[in-house]
């Protein structure tokens, strides 16, 4: 590569429409041509430290507070953790119901909002749309009821969520081997009015963002995308799971590299490497490498990984999507939506079935039994596979503690995705458009990144833009917020 010295420098800062704060730099050289394009994660996370010293029945409610967008799959994989550690991982089924009720009700909000709030001013306006109507409002005042339907499926599961954890945010309903709470009649009665049209509405989110796949495949195809393992965990029989089940990574063909994988010895599998420009560490699969065994997690490696959906109406979905690509994985980047929406309309199937299951309405919430020092919980997050490992000290103090968050292990492919299209679509071009930065984002968008579960800080950053020519004087400028 060209030295550094004699290398212009883009700088995207910060990523816009992503929850928490990143940057993108990009070096050309004097024919403009990308050399380097990077995602760098510029927060910083300090939670396994300093929940050192903590008891560890604190934990599933001190976890969560690393978002405000996902708190349940945290205080859920960290519950899993402490169930272990106090010999109640066989729930009850009215505590098992009860967090796959809550679950669900964060992967439909969750879902709706990055669909319908971040994700769609790229898909309705196009990525060089101006970027005064290119948001939210924009969507508001050109497609008013969209916007009014993503705020209301947001709001349904924040509701299924209140019901089970107590709170839409940082709720406490998951305890040590169990729940807190059942779910009254009256909760229920209350969920139950809004079903049908919340299940009209995931019919019709999986249709947008079907249809818009499949008549811009052409170009999607190649947009950001690579070839790339993909990590999920699965059911006993296979099946789609988003609670428990083994680990499962397949090739960017579809061929095994290990299945059912028991979650306490994830780390004979998984190891993190880092390196200087992120404060985010870069996650690999051990029997391959860290060169080649990056993998991708999530709604595109959780429909590529699984073998079937047990709700009928995702699973109609899911042979759709498959057939695409004559059932093999698809290593598309923009499929992420598609296969998200997907995972929306199996949430609101699952919310359907629960609310109407009358364990749901049990008496006998918590169980225990032998002790442990040591326990690993592992569960998927909306933005893709959750790790949490502790360890505990006589004093039932936390000693040590490893979290691999989803967005962690999406790191090297996000970079990927940066390079891919910064390479497609900068590489020798005069000028800085924002309609082109904004093709970079778009890339990263498409995992839906949740940057301050994988670091942690304070603050906010302005955006500005500088180009320098090879002597390094400026040449363009340009600044937002």
């Amino acid at each position: 590569m060209t030295a550094t010295t004699d290398l212009k420098k883009i700088v995207i800062e910060p990523v816009t429409r992503v929850e928490g704060h990143g940057k993108v730099t990009i070096l050309l050289d004097e024919e403009n041509e990308v050399q380097q394009a990077r995602l760098h994660i510029v927060e910083f996370r300090g939670f396994e430290r300093f929940i050192q010293g903590r008891p560890y029945w604190e934990l599933p409610v001190l976890v969560q507070r690393l978002c405000g967008i996902c708190p349940v799959s945290h205080h859920l994989a960290a519950a899993k953790a402490v169930d272990r550690l106090v010999g109640g991982e066989e729930l009850t089924p009215t505590a098992l119901k009860m967090r796959l009720l809550m679950h669900h009700g964060q992967f439909f909000q969750s879902h709706a909002l990055h669909f319908f709030h971040l994700a769609s001013p790229d898909l309705l306006f196009g990525f060089d749309a101006d970027v005064a109507i290119r948001n939210v409002i924009g969507v508001a005042a050109k497609f008013p009821d969209l916007a009014v339907q993503g705020v209301m499926m947001r709001k349904f599961g924040q509701e299924v969520i209140k019901a089970t954890a107590g709170k839409k945010i940082h709720g406490t309903g998951a305890v040590p081997g169990g729940i807190n709470k059942n779910l009254s009649i009256a909760e229920r009665d209350e969920l139950l009015k809004e079903i049908d049209q919340m299940m009209e509405w995931g019919r019709g989110a999986v249709e947008i963002a079907k249809n818009y796949t499949v008549e811009n495949l052409e170009s999607l195809a190649p947009f950001g995308s690579f070839d790339s393992n993909h990590l999920a965990i699965v059911r006993s029989d296979g099946a789609y799971d988003i609670y428990d089940g083994g680990l499962r990574a397949i090739d960017a063909e579809g061929n095994s590299i290990f299945d059912h994988v028991d979650n306490q010895v994830y780390n004979d599998y998984i190891a993190e490497e880092v390196r200087p420009w992120s404060y985010m560490k870069f996650p690999f699969i051990k029997s391959i490498g860290p060169e080649n065994g990056w993998y991708r997690v999530g709604p595109l490696a959780r429909i590529n990984s699984c073998d079937f959906i047990d709700t009928p109406e995702a699973e109609a979905e899911r042979k759709a999507f498959a057939a695409v690509t004559d059932g093999k994985p698809c290593n598309v980047s923009m499929g992420y939506h598609w296969a998200r929406m997907i995972e929306l309309l199996h949430s609101i199937e699952k919310i359907q079935e629960l609310l109407n299951d009358a364990d749901l309405q049990g008496e006998d919430l918590v169980v225990k039994g032998e002790r442990r020092n040591e326990a690993v919980g592992i569960i998927e997050a909306p933005r893709g596979t959750l790790f949490h490992h502790y360890r505990i000290d006589a004093n039932d103090q936390v000693e040590m503690a490893n979290l691999i968050v989803s967005t962690t292990s999406n790191n090297e492919p996000m970079n990927r995705a940066v390079r891919k299209v910064a390479a497609d679509h900068i590489s020798g071009v005069p000028e800085i458009t924002e309609g082109l930065l904004n093709h970079v984002e778009v890339a990263i968008r498409a995992y839906d990144p949740c940057l301050s579960c994988a670091t942690h800080a304070m603050g906010q950053m302005p955006l500005t833009i500088e180009l320098f020519d090879c002597a390094g004087e400026l040449v363009d400028r340009k600044s937002k917020g």
